[in-house]
Order: structure tokens, then C-alpha cells, then sequence
């Protein structure tokens, strides 16, 4: 969420690292912590920090806007678009992608789809379905064409969230998990390694904002965490496809963003938080 090819590459990789930040098995999710995440939209301006001659970019900006609703009994729903301009050597390029997704913890569901677009147009469209096993991971996609496959046992984007806060507040600060997002052509999962700091407390005499808008998050502490992907088929010893830092609250909501796809990087500060309204009872 473009290395061979702009738009394809690029969308999958930031659509796996921003669903994870944004919302981020399993281990069985606490009700505690799925109960705890705050249903919220949150805006993020994006700017290109580093790139590299490989990558052919001269600069980047644009917009992240992830919003989150639901509940632990209910199901979890994510609407995400993220909008890039890209200038590589004077040709510019808008993309835009737009994904929604549905999680049901107890039942184990995962419903997505994902539209790509590339100056206007479209040029990928995914979507599909995966049920979680004792063994493994049932996944079904209907679009772009219909298949059936099976992959190995995953967590997805918010059972990761959680088992992330869990792991913050149980003091561990690494470990290691397979995640499944439906991103790219949906037919893989991904292994990340996850490290995470100390709690940080803010310190109001030194504000850690640095352009941001964290409204009420101002005077809450949170977890620096960095995630990285591998790609499944190249084993935990290879170097990741790609990183994420962020900082995270207990509530879920993320800010002061730094996606690194190796031969780029660009980072993404919160430019506007609202808290929503949602739903919470089980009745």
C-alpha cells in the first residue's frame, strides 16, 4: 500500500502495512482488549521522507484515511482509501486505493475487497473471503476470478491488533506472527516479526506532537512499535519486503506513521481524529 510496476506493487505493500497500522491466531483475542478498541476515523497527510535512484520516485504526497467501527461480538468493519501523487522523472501518476473489510473474532471470518486506481482509473479489483481452521486458512476469492485456496494458520488485521496491545501490556517485546489481510491478489499470507518499546508517558514541558493533531490522545501514553513483512515464500532469513513504525495507543488508534518499502520511505503524520459512535452491545 512498485518496484517492477508502480501501481501494482505499490498498492499491495501499503495496503498490508497501513491496515496494520491503522487497525492493527491467533492467540484467542481477549474480550478486554477487542472491547477496548475505540471506533474512530483517523486522517493522516503523507510525504515522501526518503528515496533512493532505484526507486525512480522524485516525490510523493498525498492522504491516508482509515476509519474504524464495531465491536468484539458484532465484528469489526475498516474503510480505508489511500491517495497518492507520485512524480518519477516529470511523468506524475495518481493512485488511489479504496478497501473495505468485515472481521467476526468468534466465527473466524474475513471478508475484503479492494479497488485500485492509477490516474482515474481502475486497475485492480479484489475480493473475497477466508474462514479460519483448526489447521489452517480457507480462502475464497471471487474476484478478479473465482478460486479456492488453502494457506497456512494466520491472524487477521485486527486479531493482530489485538494480540499487539496484548503483548505491549504483558511487557513482551518481541514476537513473531503470520497475518492475512487479503491484500495484493489475496492469495497469501505474510510473516511479520513485531518489536515493541517501553510505554511512553507524555511529557507535557517536551509535547511529542511535531506537527500532528492527536486531539484527546495528547495526554495518553502509548507503545512505539515496528512491524516488519516478509514474503512467505522467502523465509523469516531474508531481509523484509517492507517495515512500519508507528505509535500506538491502547485504544487501537495509531499516529507519527514511517512505511519503509526499502527503496522508499514515506511517513504520515495525524492531521485529524474523531472518536464515532458505535454499537458495543452483544444484546
Amino acid at each position: 500500500m512498485f518496484r517492477r510496476h508502480l501501481a501494482k506493487a505499490f498498492w499491495a505493500k501499503a495496503f498490508c502495512a497501513s491496515a496494520t497500522i491503522a487497525a492493527l491466531v491467533p492467540l484467542p483475542a481477549t474480550a478486554g482488549a477487542a472491547d477496548g478498541l475505540a471506533a474512530h476515523r483517523a486522517i493522516y497527510d503523507l510525504v515522501l521522507k526518503h528515496s533512493s535512484e532505484n526507486s525512480g520516485i522524485d516525490d510523493m504526497y498525498g492522504r491516508m484515511v482509515y476509519e474504524f467501527t464495531g465491536s468484539a461480538c458484532k465484528g469489526f468493519n475498516v474503510k480505508f482509501r489511500f491517495v497518492t501523487a507520485v512524480d518519477m522523472g516529470g511523468e506524475k501518476r495518481l493512485t488511489d486505493q479504496q478497501t473495505t473489510t468485515f472481521e467476526d473474532l468468534p466465527k473466524g471470518q474475513f471478508q475484503f475487497e479492494t479497488k485500485s486506481f492509477s490516474d482515474e482509473k481502475l486497475s485492480q479489483n479484489v475480493r473475497g473471503e477466508a474462514q479460519a481452521g483448526k489447521t489452517g486458512l480457507e480462502v475464497s476469492l471471487n474476484q478478479p476470478d473465482r478460486r479456492k485456496l488453502e494457506l497456512a494458520k494466520s491472524s487477521f488485521p485486527t486479531e493482530q491488533m489485538i494480540e499487539v496491545i496484548d503483548k505491549a501490556r504483558a511487557g513482551v517485546h518481541f514476537f513473531e506472527t503470520r497475518v492475512f489481510d487479503g491484500s495484493d491478489t489475496g492469495d497469501k499470507s505474510l510473516y511479520t516479526t513485531t518489536i515493541v518499546g517501553d510505554l511512553v508517558k507524555p511529557d507535557a514541558a517536551k509535547p511529542d506532537m511535531d506537527g500532528e493533531n492527536p486531539g484527546v490522545l495528547a495526554k495518553e501514553a502509548y507503545w512505539p512499535v515496528t512491524v516488519a513483512y516478509f514474503d512467505d515464500k522467502t523465509g523469516k532469513d531474508q531481509l523484509p519486503t517492507y517495515r512500519v513504525s508507528f505509535k500506538l495507543y491502547e485504544n487501537g488508534i495509531t499516529r507519527d506513521l514511517v512505511m519503509d518499502y526499502g527503496d522508499f520511505i514515506l511517513s504520515g503524520k495525524l492531521a485529524e481524529l474523531d472518536l464515532l459512535k458505535t454499537d458495543a452491545s452483544c444484546k
